[in-house]
């Protein structure tokens, strides 16, 4: 007889997090664009493994001609304009870079080999599994000049867009460590606190994460109370705690307008930004419209959980970060209204739910497309339902190009610029949008907030997602993630057959592409009513819940995905029915709709083909 004993230490949760505490104590020389700093690191190792090694970001190090993001950048057909070949050109004083001077680990000496924007570190010391140990580092860095996201001296003025500034450390988790070299886009962070001390010229205001511990030393905000406060003749340390997030960002200017808007139960939300002629009036338009974006954010997917939020004229175009986003500026208000609403809405799923966007950029910006795409349309008072038309149109484009890739893979490893941004907003918003039809339109939000209040600060994976809505639906949904997510077959479902006689019409769909569906079929009839034929897919094992009381429903015999055609008998007779189409919605992503509607034009003649 054999005795199986199942060790506990098998049984326990794999989902552990990684812990980082940041201390940092910078200086920013204005004259000659360097940083000097210390960094202490308490890292905890909260996994289950013996680490003898750990891995920091060096994200400054890819502006210099000959990294990996130049030479990407100069060979990928359809180069970042933004980028091109403007890394090869830099002259010294203008790249980017991040020093080691020196790396301790509890006092004692490290190795470390600086491998691109990697550094790699041997420790002398492994960190055993649930202890913690510290690391002290003294750094310095030379800020670029704008290139992307980070850099000095924007296009549109502003002095410090500082992102990606300091050695980061990579993340461990239950898939190994993610140490990816800076060649494109996307990131991954551990959850820790930031306590941050950043010194420079004290005619600089600085936005950024965190909350502002010494605004009565700064001045930082008093404008709003009709203070006057003088700033002194040295430098100026600014000092930003922030808890529980994966970053810490900031941006620097003399010339930032510092304004603030609350959101009713909600966030003190600032805005910095140059007031001149191309940004007051629009600036000052958007503080309303943040206030209602974080008032939808809040009730349709979940309550932002930190009570300060920055808006920041920056960067080189939108890129959100932990409690802040850079923004530029200089937009008339439609697009700075739409910039705004996705950058916050990335607080949703980049900075709160945080899963790896550099594998699962869908995850992160198809999401955020997604709900910043109905934020906007109902602030406009716009239909919420065709919001996200235009990630159709684009997933439609991008099958007809033939340059679609699996979105499974890594956001760095497409072949074309194209096909990654499509990938990552277009077919990650589409993938949500017809979960809506699969799962039904009330089973799919009450989902989309209970994934969010379930997984904050945990990092999901995709199939954390999917569970949260099966269980929600209570339908079966794993071959509609395997299907959007490793593969591009394409949806395409028709209405092959219409036969007709005085006791009824009998109707033969086909499925014409490789992805099966659920079918929603509309039923018109000449009397002016609609009737609902559901066609559940045979993989979900159960039907979702009718979404609509003004059409009667009938629920169908599943439809087995092997079977490549489907046939069902109408009660009504072919000359009462005006038209048969398949999804009225356009929520399928069907790639050819003009097989999915049948105008019954014939009355005689009961035996229509519709192809």
């Amino acid at each position: 007889m054999l005795t199986c004993i199942i060790s506990s230490a098998i049984a326990q949760d794999f989902r552990w997090q990684q812990r980082a505490e940041y201390s940092m104590d910078v200086q920013l020389d204005v004259r000659t664009h360097k940083v000097n700093g210390n960094q202490k690191l308490v890292y905890y190792n909260n996994s289950k493994d013996t680490l003898h090694k750990v891995y920091y970001h060096l994200f400054f190090n890819a502006f210099q001609p000959g990294s990996m993001m130049d030479v990407r950048s100069r060979n990928i057909q359809d180069p970042d304009p933004r980028v091109g070949d403007r890394i090869a050109k830099l002259k010294d004083n203008e790249i980017g870079y991040q020093h080691i001077l020196s790396l301790k680990q509890d006092g004692k000496d490290t190795k470390y080999v600086v491998n691109g924007t990697i550094l790699e570190v041997t420790l002398p010391k492994s960190i055993l599994p649930n202890t913690k140990t510290v690391f002290d580092m003294t750094f310095d860095a030379q800020v670029p000049i704008q290139i992307r996201r980070s850099g000095r001296d924007s296009k549109e003025g502003i002095a410090y867009s500082m992102t990606q500034w300091y050695p980061k450390m990579a993340e461990y988790d239950f898939r190994g460590w993610h140490a990816y070299q800076y060649v494109a886009r996307e990131f991954h962070g551990v959850w820790g606190d930031f306590d941050v001390k950043i010194t420079l010229d004290p005619t600089y205001v600085i936005g950024g994460t965190g909350v502002l511990m010494n605004a009565d030393k700064v001045g930082y905000g008093y404008e709003k109370q009709g203070t006057t406060v003088k700033k002194p003749t040295g430098n100026l340390t600014w000092h930003f705690i922030a808890k529980n997030v994966i970053d810490f960002a900031f941006a620097a200017d003399p010339d930032y307008t510092h304004e603030t808007a609350q959101v009713p139960n909600g966030s003190l939300l600032h805005f910095f930004y140059q007031k001149n002629e191309k940004t007051a009036e629009n600036w000052k338009e958007l503080k309303s419209y943040a206030v209602k974006h974080f008032e939808f954010m809040n009730k349709t997917f979940g309550k932002y959980p930190y009570e300060t939020y920055s808006i920041i004229q920056g960067g080189d175009g939108g890129m959100e970060y932990p409690m802040c986003t850079l923004i530029t500026g200089e937009r008339n208000l439609g697009s700075l209204v739409g910039v705004m609403a996705h950058e916050v809405a990335h607080s949703w799923y980049q900075g709160v739910l945080a899963s790896n966007e550099a594998l699962y950029p869908w995850i992160d910006e198809g999401f955020t497309d997604f709900a910043s795409q109905e934020s906007e349309a109902n602030m406009a008072g716009r239909d919420v339902a065709r919001s996200h038309d235009g990630s159709y149109q684009a997933y439609f484009s991008l099958v007809k190009s033939g340059l679609q890739e699996p979105i499974s893979q890594h956001s760095d490893h497409y072949n074309t610029n194209r096909a990654y941004s499509i990938a990552a907003y277009s077919m990650g918003t589409v993938f949500l949008n017809q979960l809506k039809y699969v799962v039904g339109e009330e089973n799919f939000y009450i989902g989309m907030r209970r994934f969010y209040n379930t997984w904050k600060f945990k990092h999901p994976e995709p199939v954390d997602f999917i569970r949260i809505m099966e269980k929600q639906s209570g339908l079966q949904l794993s071959w509609y993630l395997n299907y959007w997510v490793n593969t591009t077959k394409k949806i395409d479902y028709g209405i092959k057959q219409i036969t007709g006689n005085e006791n009824g019409t009998q109707i033969t769909f086909e499925r014409v592409g490789d992805f099966p569906m659920p079918l929603d079929v509309v039923i018109t009839l000449k009397d002016g009513s609609k009737e609902m034929l559901y066609i559940p897919l045979n993989e979900t094992l159960g039907n979702k819940p009718t979404e609509t009381t003004n059409m009667k429903r009938t629920n169908a015999e599943a439809w087995p995905w092997v079977y490549p055609t489907y046939t069902t008998t109408l009660s009504y007779k072919l000359s009462d029915i005006v038209s048969i189409e398949i999804d009225p919605s356009f929520r399928m992503a069907d790639a050819e709709r003009k097989n999915n509607k049948v105008e019954i034009t014939l009355i005689k003649d009961f035996d229509y083909k519709a192809r």
